[in-house]
């Protein structure tokens, strides 16, 4: 196998394991498990993230229909009392928690009740939930396609250094065209649709999401200019792509 295919193809394993990653670790995906309670195993996920645009429906399938279910909710970081939401249905318990304005939060939690006995889902804690907009799929798909390849590309370049006769200018254009390109414009949209700011890191503010963004654009600048300036390279190179990956691995959304 040549040295670039198998370059191509590490940086495709590496990209993809950094995006699962992330995904599953950050605040946004659904909380998963399950509670056995009155002799049944009941399996639940609850969500951490919904569209402001409509009420968000908790769902709980019980397996008994003598088991009783309420959802109680209220404002996050509130001393407010918590709003009660009786569950109902046949099969799947249901209510629904009212749409709040983007980036309002939420705090919620499932409580079970049969003979006098209680349970809550999850145990012992709250599920914090983040209100958004709705973004239209010709932003968010570019966007996630863009700042995923970017990520490759990053990976890619550094590998280009162990190449017998290293191309690292061209790699890191591309490197740094593609992560323009999906962290401003792109970015810039994700977050109007979803948030209605375009930029919420420095200087305007501390969203994690985007100083990422900008701290793996700077780290890329200041390994193409030393590539300009031929001043070591690919240990550059090899510094900027560990710093990608660095912020890649820090969950979205947080």
């Amino acid at each position: 196998m040549k040295k670039t295919v198998l370059f191509w193809i590490l940086a495709f394993i590496i990209t993809a394991g950094s995006a699962i990653f992330q995904r599953m670790t950050g605040p946004t995906y659904p909380k998963k498990g399950e509670i056995t309670f009155e002799d049944k195993k009941i399996v639940y996920k609850l969500e951490r993230s919904h569209v402001s645009t409509s009420n968000y429906v908790v769902e709980l399938e019980t397996g008994d229909p003598e088991i009783k279910a309420i959802v109680k909710w209220r404002k996050y970081k509130t001393l407010d009392e918590f709003y009660v939401a009786e569950m109902k249905g046949n099969k799947i318990l249901k209510a629904e928690i009212p749409a709040q304005a983007p980036l309002e939060k939420v705090e919620y939690f499932i409580e079970l009740s049969k003979a006098g006995n209680q349970a809550m889902i999850p145990d012992g804690k709250t599920i914090v939930m983040r209100f958004k907009g709705d973004v239209p799929p010709w932003v968010l798909i570019p966007h996630i396609i863009a700042m995923f390849l970017a990520m490759m590309l990053s990976t890619r370049t550094a590998f280009e250094g162990f190449a017998p006769v290293p191309n690292l200018k061209k790699y890191s254009i591309w490197t740094l065209a593609v992560l323009f390109i999906g962290g401003f414009p792109l970015g810039f949209a994700m977050n109007w649709y979803a948030f209605g700011q375009m930029w919420g890191g420095i200087p305007f503010g501390n969203d994690i999401t985007d100083n990422k963004t900008l701290i793996a654009f700077v780290g890329w600048i200041v390994a193409y200019y030393m590539i300009k300036k031929n001043q070591m390279p690919k240990l550059f190179v090899i510094l900027a792509a560990l710093l990608m990956l660095i912020v890649y691995m820090i969950p979205h959304s947080v």
